[in-house]
């Protein structure tokens, strides 16, 4: 019975064996084992900080108020003043025409205003004349000469030759009167057209010493000269004759005020709206942000290759005059702002093919030295992702 039962231990004892060396072998290799060694340039924290999500609208710093110079009058360049540069004020020669052509046209319409005058009087004059004939002053009394000429011809005290000529006065005087009931028609015409040429020289006097006015072009808003484009000498075409084709002799600029002009995805445009902050970098002050605000979002999209942006203006107060026109700008406009969130560097997150978003936390007991944990992210601005679940302050994350 005990030989039975030493032989039972022994199987047991041999059974065991295997197990407890495949044991021992595992416990070794797991103790020899050294995890993967991570970089610590890629080992960032879980930190607590605030982040905003903007977009960025690039574009050219204009003026609010910029205007093209061009000129009423038609001439050569005889001086400018003012260079690009220049600041200049309302009412400010900045150019001036030669007047050589257009004095001898001022004076010619004078003078033919002052024809035109003299045949107006003369025309009155006529007028006037005629009135008095046609209201026949002479003829009652030479009618009473006739009649006293008949009676004494009758009682035989007068000869026949003088009833005779008292009737051929009385009647010259009808007809001068018939005459003159006529002429004074004509006369009045003869008004109407001498006051219409006396009109028309006025006009035409007018426009000559309008075009010798507008051949000094004075400088309709205070700004700077932005560009300069005539010179002393280059002939000028009237925008009055020519519309927009007219020569263009200079731009001036209220850069007081500026703006930059970009563009927004739609799927960002319902988070602009008007008079909304936003900070502007220029590439001339790299160290230094503008403020301005949105003035202006386009009611309409425009659609380019698959994708509908938005045109938006941002102005900024330019009253130190550091910003220039053209200058290149970057207009970053905050669309939502969170305080005292956690954040991860945006490089640390793995997109899955599911769209699921996961992370690499340090692992010493795995294989790799890490292992990927499931996170939900907040807002993002670029850079640096809102953790909102997943993640605990202070944890390591692995940079992909």
């Amino acid at each position: 019975m005990a030989t039975a039962k030493k032989r039972s231990r022994a199987w047991v004892l041999l059974a065991l064996l295997p197990v407890c060396a495949g044991a021992a072998f595992f416990s070794v290799r797991a103790l020899s084992r050294t995890p993967t060694k991570i970089d610590a340039e890629k080992l960032v924290k879980v930190e607590r900080t605030d982040l905003a999500r903007s977009v960025v609208a690039t574009g050219k710093i204009e003026p609010t108020t910029k205007v093209e110079i061009k000129s009423k009058a038609s001439g050569i360049i005889l001086k400018l003043p003012v260079n690009v540069g220049d600041r200049v004020h309302q009412g400010q020669v900045i150019c001036e025409l030669d007047q050589n052509d257009l004095l001898p046209r001022v004076r010619q319409a004078q003078a033919s205003l002052g024809m035109a005058d003299a045949q107006l009087k003369s025309a009155q004059a006529e007028f006037e004349r005629a009135k008095v004939e046609a209201a026949g002053p002479d003829i009652p009394y030479l009618k009473r000469d006739m009649e006293r000429a008949r009676e004494m011809f009758l009682a035989k005290v007068a000869p026949q030759m003088a009833r005779d000529e008292a009737e051929k006065n009385y009647e010259l005087a009808k007809n001068r009167q018939q005459q003159a009931v006529v002429s004074l028609g004509v006369a009045n015409a003869a008004i109407r057209k001498a006051e219409a040429a006396v009109e028309q020289s006025r006009a035409q006097l007018s426009t000559t010493e309008e075009d010798l006015r507008n051949a000094t072009i004075v400088s309709p808003i205070d700004g700077v000269v932005l560009s300069r484009d005539r010179e002393v000498g280059d002939a000028v075409s009237s925008i009055l004759t020519m519309g927009s084709g007219a020569t263009l002799i200079m731009s001036v600029g209220d850069l007081r005020e500026v703006y930059v002009k970009g563009k927004v995805d739609e799927s960002d445009i319902g988070k602009v709206f008007l008079g909304q902050g936003a900070r502007i970098t220029v590439e001339s002050y790299k160290d230094r942000k503008f403020s301005g605000k949105v003035t202006k979002i386009s009611p309409m999209g425009v659609e380019k290759d698959n994708v509908t942006t938005f045109e938006v203006r941002v102005s900024i107060s330019n009253e130190a005059g550091k910003l220039m026109a053209t200058m290149t700008a970057n207009a970053e406009i905050l669309l939502e702002e969170r305080k005292g969130v956690l954040a991860i560097p945006e490089g640390a997150i793995i997109y899955g093919k599911d769209r699921g978003l996961q992370v690499e936390i340090p692992d010493a007991s795995s294989e790799t030295g890490r292992r990927r944990v499931t996170v939900s992210t907040g807002i993002g601005n670029g850079s640096r992702t809102q953790i909102t679940s997943g993640l605990t302050e202070g944890q390591q994350v692995i940079l992909q």
